[in-house]
């Protein structure tokens, strides 16, 4: 292997890093090689990973299963293009979605990066009605503590005061980011809102967890309501399971747990375990009726040059295969069970706000701000990988990980929550 002197210090000079102010952030460290829940960083170093890479590594890293099912594909075809040409891979990819599911969402469009999905969510709203009613209905709903993606349709749909996007106001089209309806009052100023307004054309929510905006959790009675008050208003209702999918929530998808189908459902991050970039969006058989006609104008005028790619797509295929005896799932039961016997201590102490837990997502909600780079390096110290979203220290794991590294990730959330800011900065 390279030496990271050679690699690491030179790419260093040339590198643009995602979400860093490259003249302040602190250098990242270096990895070697995964396993498991396991960094290993350059220096000898070994860190538990507690974010699983963005949220994708559910399975753990390096699993046998999803390693040999992209060796495979890839020495018979890596990639070919979905324009007149069809591959194994992707058809039975698509076909296995359909059955895992819930209700009727039938048909899936494959992106490779989360927020193009949604933006091509955002797409088929706006053209089912044209191609339905011939109304043109440009604009949406979504809600404040959300995050969609980093692209421009996704940006608008986004939390306009989290942060990462105001710099772009003004270029972005003005969308409806409104209070989630769980208080009476909120169901009513959104039921009057869809109601008054004949340009809506989608309601759009990360259900039960909103990731990037500190995991936000909410009941399933707000994916009730806002089912109910879409079907009234004749909207169309777009879940963002790019988080949530694939059991991150104890149940395949957020909407099997809320007993709500969406119109239109977003899938990306944990669907190739971390191995490869995949997304997809999902429409119901409703919603992909309005394109399947003779007219040539009703066409989804959308085509990635990797959609479908066919390593990604045999990947998913091994991963569905993981979950197929549901023994992933009772995993993720049990982990919601230890996260929440593990940080239970937290709750009583002064400089914590909140502690949620759902699922494989837990979340520690410190009572004051506190300097995330510092913080970030401070937990790397202890051997863990943990990245604080603003006030909130979560973990989003591997669904198998260990009892001794969970515990290392809860017990190093439990030291910082009793040290005192000045220690950690």
């Amino acid at each position: 292997m390279a030496d990271p002197k050679d690699w690491f210090t030179e790419g260093l000079a040339h590198i643009w890093l995602p979400y860093a102010q490259m003249r302040t952030v602190p250098a990242p460290v270096a990895i070697t090689r995964t396993d498991g829940s396991r960094l290993y960083l350059a220096d000898g170093r070994e860190l538990v990973d507690g974010v699983g890479s963005w949220w994708t590594s559910v399975h753990g890293y390096n699993r046998a299963e999803l390693l040999d099912a992209a060796r495979d594909q890839m020495a018979r075809i890596p990639h070919i293009m979905l324009g007149g040409l069809a591959h194994e891979p992707v058809y039975r990819l698509a076909s296995r979605l359909a059955q895992v599911t819930p209700g009727d969402l039938t048909r899936t469009f494959f992106t490779e990066s989360g927020s193009v999905a949604v933006e091509v969510a955002m797409k088929i709203a706006i053209q089912y009605f044209r191609n339905t009613s011939g109304e043109r209905r440009t604009k949406f709903v979504s809600f404040l503590g959300g995050y969609h993606g980093d692209t421009l349709a996704t940006m608008s749909v986004c939390d306009p005061d989290e942060g990462m996007h105001h710099m772009f106001r003004g270029a972005l089209q003005e969308q409806y980011v409104v209070a989630l309806p769980e208080a009476r009052d909120q169901i009513r100023a959104l039921e009057t809102l869809l109601a008054s307004d004949k340009k809506i054309a989608g309601v759009l929510i990360e259900p039960m967890i909103q990731g990037a905006g500190g995991m936000r959790m909410h009941s399933p009675q707000v994916l009730k309501t806002l089912r109910r008050l879409c079907d009234q208003a004749g909207v169309l209702l777009i879940f963002d399971e790019i988080f949530t999918g694939f059991g991150r929530t104890g149940e395949m998808f957020a909407a099997n747990r809320a007993g709500v189908t969406p119109d239109i459902m977003c899938l990306g991050k944990a669907i190739t375990g971390g191995i490869t970039p995949l997304a997809g969006t999902i429409a119901s058989a409703r919603v992909y009726s309005a394109f399947h006609s003779d007219n040539p104008d009703h066409a989804l005028m959308h085509g990635p040059t990797y959609t479908g790619h066919a390593i990604a797509c045999a990947v998913a295929n091994a991963g569905l295969d993981l979950f197929a005896d549901g023994s992933l799932l009772k995993r993720v039961k049990k982990l919601e069970a230890s996260l929440t016997a593990a940080l239970a201590p937290a709750k009583d102490l002064e400089s914590v706000a909140d502690v949620r837990v759902l699922g494989a997502v837990t979340a520690v909600e410190m009572a004051e701000s506190f300097p995330l780079e510092a913080a970030r390096k401070w937990f790397i110290d202890q051997g863990t990988f943990i990245r604080p979203l603003g006030r909130t220290v979560y973990l989003s794991p591997a669904y198998g990980i260990g009892e001794d590294d969970l515990a290392r990730l809860t017990g190093a959330i439990l030291k910082f929550a009793s040290a005192g800011i000045s220690e950690i900065g």
